[in-house]
Formats: structure tokens, sequence, C-alpha cells
């Protein structure tokens, strides 16, 4: 006999304890956070993150091509144009190709790729080619390690101007925008994922899939100290 499903409330406090897997626990991102980064290893954080960056609006318009439901989609696309831009709006790839000038790489170092490891390029590819095999409720669940980014860019906002004066306070403002645009895509990305995975069975597919994300955030994190190195 298959268990019961877990409550609304239990469901999703399952999801939050996965919080636990999150890469701000990662020695690279702890050594980035707490000032004892090299200006290399944040211009090579910058540099090979941004491979990622501009494959959040490719994911979320793959979400959008396999989603029969018009209110979805009209929520969603609201992830594109954060990212790519609107009107007066930049967006959030702008504002990070200026955290990368901030830090010292010309604007073509960031955008013609030349930095980006191999293995973050294999890891943003796998979830990217996820997001457009898997149903859209699922390429959804994956979405949600935003329940843990805004904790992230606050340590960035309230470390990095103390620990790295160097980088102009201009420089980040993607993580000053993001704070808000994570909380407002988590509500979004939360409600369709506690709708949808209503069995034992399938909250516990929500479960492997979010893990998965997990994964790939730390892959790529561990990449990065493999090539650039771990201060302590």
């Amino acid at each position: 006999m298959d268990a019961p499903a877990w409550s609304r409330a239990a469901f999703e406090a399952q999801l939050r304890e996965r919080g636990k897997s999150y890469h701000i626990h990662h020695p690279f991102n702890v050594m980035l956070n707490t000032g004892k980064a090299t200006p290399e290893q944040i211009r090579g954080w910058v540099a090979n993150r941004f491979y990622y960056q501009i494959a959040i609006p490719v994911k979320d318009a793959a979400v959008l091509s396999n989603c029969p439901d018009r209110e979805v989609r009209r929520g969603w696309v609201q992830r594109i144009l954060d990212h790519d831009g609107a009107g007066e709006d930049p967006g959030g790839i702008e504002a990070w190709i200026r955290l990368g000038v901030a830090t010292g790489l010309a604007r073509e170092e960031v955008t013609d790729l030349r930095h980006v490891l191999p293995a973050i390029r294999f890891a943003v590819d796998a979830y990217v080619n996820f997001a457009r095999r898997a149903p859209w409720q699922e390429a959804v669940c994956s979405s949600l390690t935003e329940l843990f980014a805004p904790e992230i860019h606050k340590q960035r906002l309230a470390g990095w101007p103390e620990h790295y004066p160097w980088i102009e306070s201009a420089g980040l403002q993607y993580f000053r925008n993001r704070v808000s645009q994570a909380r407002r895509d988590v509500e979004q990305g939360l409600a369709l994922t506690l709708d949808h995975f209503a069995t034992r069975a399938q909250q516990e597919r929500a479960l492997d899939i979010l893990q998965f994300k997990l994964d790939i955030l730390w892959a790529m994190n561990d990449a990065l100290a493999q090539h650039y190195g771990v201060r302590t």
C-alpha cells in the first residue's frame, strides 16, 4: 500500500528541508562570502556563472513551450523579461555583465564565454535539457532552488562591500534585484508544485527533482573549486 500523501504544509516543509544541500554551504561559496577569495577567484566565479545566467531564460522558454496553461504562461514569462530585459530595464543578464566589469573583467571576456569551464557547460546544459524534456510541472519544480536564493544574495550584499571594496557598488545591482524577484518567483513556483504533486509518490518525485537541481549548483561549485582552488 502506498504511503499517504503529506499535507500541503508538510510537503512544503520537506522541500524547504532540502536547503541543507544548497550551494550556500559549498566551501567555494563560503570562501566568496566571507571575504577570503582573491580577485582572480571572484572573476572566475563571475565569468563561469554567466553561462548559468544566460541559460535561465532559455530554460524558462522551455517551460513555456511545454505548458498549455495560459495563466501559468502569463505569470512565468516575467522570468524571461527579468533576465533578458524589457523596456527601460536592461535585465539580469546585463546586470551580470556589469558585475563582471566591476570585478575587472572586460565585457567581451564575459560575453564570449572564454573562461567557462567544460564542467560548468555540462552541468548547465544538463539543467536546460531537463527543462526541455520533462513535463512542465517538473521543470517548474526544478526551479525551486529559488526557495533558498534570497539568503545567498543577502549575504553577498551584506558582506561584499566590506570584504571587496574594490568592486564598485553599482556592480552588485544584480543581487539587489534578485532579492525581491526570487521571492516573487518562489510564490508562483511553489504554489504550482504544491498543487500538482499531490500523491506521496509524486511528492517524493518532486523532492528528487529539487535535489537534482541542487546537485547541479553544487557540481558547478565543485568545478570552480577544482580549477581556482579554495582559500580557508
